[in-house]
């Protein structure tokens, strides 16, 4: 299985930069990193800080979330098939949801070959300090990136007082308790302190992996061990709390011969049939994932 790492951020807070340094000391390490660049302009402008020995592919003009989600799982699937790496990284462009960004990656064609660590937040401390000159929804999605985060990179502190700093780290520290802050400048941060990440939940490891770990956002694998009555299924969704924000996979219902294409995200359902029989998995994305009970089976999936 292979380890992914998403990178998130605003625009210009030093993703680049970030993923640059991730890179060399990967291959410090003797491991061979894979990119994929979310960009939304027509040019692959940070495409070329990367060397060229390091597998890349590219989403120009678009996001990873919505329709690009698709784009992505065709990105992963040309990468998983046609090329050889170690660890996955993703720079998203400025502009993603950390929660868009990983419900791309946590498809479940790839439950069982990749594993989600984390989401590493770039914070611009300048533009922490002026963030309230920006529009309501600028500033909204500035702080979502920081409250997902399971691990955050405040950089540009020289730019800063060292008032300023401390200040800067207490308030980011006080929107996301559970991620680490690490200081930067230039967005250096040491490999050690993303390796420990742990974002996903796998089967019988949920329990395991709950213990002494508070993530923000998570994901967890869910596999069914029988078919289930759809209206059962719906109203199990309904009784969800508000902290479940996206589901994707496939739920095998009672009277199918094959188990249905299921979607959830901002409290929608969509059903669709499958022409082949698919795994009967889903892939829940939210808060505190680890303690919710699917229907049909207990926690010990």
């Amino acid at each position: 299985m292979k380890d992914v790492y998403l990178l998130s951020g605003f625009l210009g807070s030093g993703k680049t930069s970030l993923l640059s340094h991730l890179i060399e000391q990967l291959k410090a390490e003797g491991l061979k990193p894979a990119v994929i660049m979310n960009e939304l302009g027509k040019l692959p402008f940070d495409s070329k800080s990367v060397d060229e020995d390091v597998p890349i592919k590219e989403m120009l003009e678009g996001c990873i979330c919505c329709t690009g989600a698709e784009k992505m799982e065709a990105q992963l699937q040309m990468l998983l098939e046609g090329e050889e790496f170690d660890v996955l990284l993703i720079e998203t462009t400025g502009a993603a949801h950390p929660v868009e960004a990983m419900d791309a990656v946590l498809s479940p064609f790839f439950a069982s070959r990749l594993n989600m660590k984390g989401i590493i937040t770039v914070a611009d401390c300048k533009r922490w300090l002026d963030r309230d000159k920006m529009s309501p929804q600028t500033r909204m999605l500035f702080l979502e990136q920081i409250k997902h985060a399971h691990l955050i990179v405040a950089n540009k502190v020289d730019l800063l007082s060292d008032d300023e700093v401390a200040a800067v780290t207490m308030q980011i520290q006080g929107l996301n308790s559970h991620a680490p802050v690490i200081q930067s400048s230039n967005a250096k941060l040491p490999l050690k302190m993303i390796t420990n990440l742990e974002a996903t939940f796998h089967g019988q490891e949920v329990k395991q992996a709950a213990i002494g770990k508070q993530l923000t956002l998570s994901s967890r694998l869910h596999t069914f061990t029988e078919s289930i009555e759809q209206e059962e299924f719906e109203q199990w969704v309904k009784g969800l709390p508000d902290t479940v924000y996206r589901m994707k996979g496939y739920v095998p219902l009672k009277g199918y011969k094959n188990p249905y294409l299921f979607q959830y995200a901002y409290g929608m359902v969509q059903w669709l049939p499958e022409y082949i029989k698919m795994e009967p998995q889903i892939v829940i994305i939210g808060e505190n994932v680890e303690t919710i009970v699917v229907i049909g089976d207990t926690l010990n999936d």
